[in-house]
């Protein structure tokens, strides 16, 4: 306890190290307006692809359904913050897209995760396309017209703190007595629940979880972009989440930082390059993954702890 302790604590000093660092890069101009808006999106997208891997490379359940938890997430903050245009009112919406996120994957992962592979992948694709439909078709969520005008109540430092508390909170969740419960179901499901692991109940904590994550990351969108639609929470919106986790290595959270960054930065880079952009983009991953195909860092994680243990295990000579 006192070792995970000192670990959160060395983590939680370099997070502020970093904010201090972009803040005074801010305070210098060195980060503009359109510099920004990328750490943002990059933030994000972190948010969102750190849960996803939870599901993906720690709980083993291939999920397509993350753009549906992300659009609750959005509409409730789009709908509430109108009303409420306060910061504790975006906190509020914020914890009422959660709540109706995590009841929503509870629905869906309660029959569904009992699938495996490719047919979990159908059925949790099919469910984020109803969310996405109920969405586009209730009066209050203003149909496919979506919502306009929604309150500014995000900075970059809103992203960057949330993006803190979310990778904290998942990665003490994974190094957890859970976690570990959570990557034996991965690792041979049969065995687990011959070891008496409820194997669904472990999935479905995953699934539950990294829902909730995807509901910050949408609430987050929408107070940020100020308008969204049922069609910014499409399939391609789940794959764009799915590519940063593949591309930084499934089980890899660190990974997930680094394809973030990477995908992001070179999204901005190529906004110059019109409708060359995307081709040049695709090349960009296509030749990735063909020289690392077990993505940037495969299932490897930087930890300070192995930097401790290192530094035991030397010898010392008199």
């Amino acid at each position: 306890m006192k070792a995970n302790l000192k670990y959160n604590l060395t983590w939680l000093g370099v997070m502020v190290l970093v904010f201090g660092l972009i803040d005074a890069c801010e305070f210098l101009g060195i980060i503009n307006a359109f510099i920004e808006n990328m750490l943002v999106t990059i933030g994000i997208n972190i948010i969102l692809a750190t849960g996803l891997n939870l599901i993906i490379g720690f709980s083993g359940q291939f999920s397509l359904g993350h753009a549906g938890f992300m659009a609750i997430g959005a509409y409730a903050t789009g709908i509430m913050t109108q009303n409420m245009a306060t910061p504790l009112g975006f906190y509020l919406s914020m914890g009422v897209g959660i709540v109706i996120a995590m009841v929503a994957a509870l629905i869906v992962g309660i029959p569904t995760l009992r699938l495996r592979g490719d047919y979990l992948a159908i059925a949790t694709m099919g469910a984020a396309e109803i969310i996405r439909i109920l969405i586009n078709n209730f009066k209050i969520t203003n149909g496919a017209a979506g919502l306009f005008n929604i309150p500014p109540l995000v900075t970059w430092a809103t992203v960057y703190v949330l993006m803190c508390l979310t990778t904290i909170i998942t990665v003490n969740f994974i190094h957890s007595r859970s976690g570990r419960a959570v990557m034996a179901v991965r690792e041979d499901e049969i065995a687990a629940e011959a070891m008496g692991i409820n194997t669904t109940r472990w999935k479905l904590i995953a699934f539950v979880f990294g829902a909730g994550t995807a509901a910050i990351g949408g609430s987050l969108h929408a107070a940020y972009i100020q308008t969204i639609a049922p069609g910014d929470f499409n399939i391609m919106a789940s794959i764009a989440i799915l590519i940063i986790v593949v591309l930084g290595g499934v089980g890899s959270i660190t990974g997930t930082f680094v394809a973030a960054i990477v995908l992001g930065a070179l999204d901005t880079i190529l906004q110059n390059f019109g409708t060359l952009r995307m081709i040049i983009y695709s090349l960009a991953l296509i030749l990735i993954m063909i020289f690392k195909p077990a993505g940037l860092l495969g299932n490897w994680e930087f930890s300070f702890k192995r930097f401790g243990r290192t530094r035991k295990e030397v010898p010392t000579h008199d």
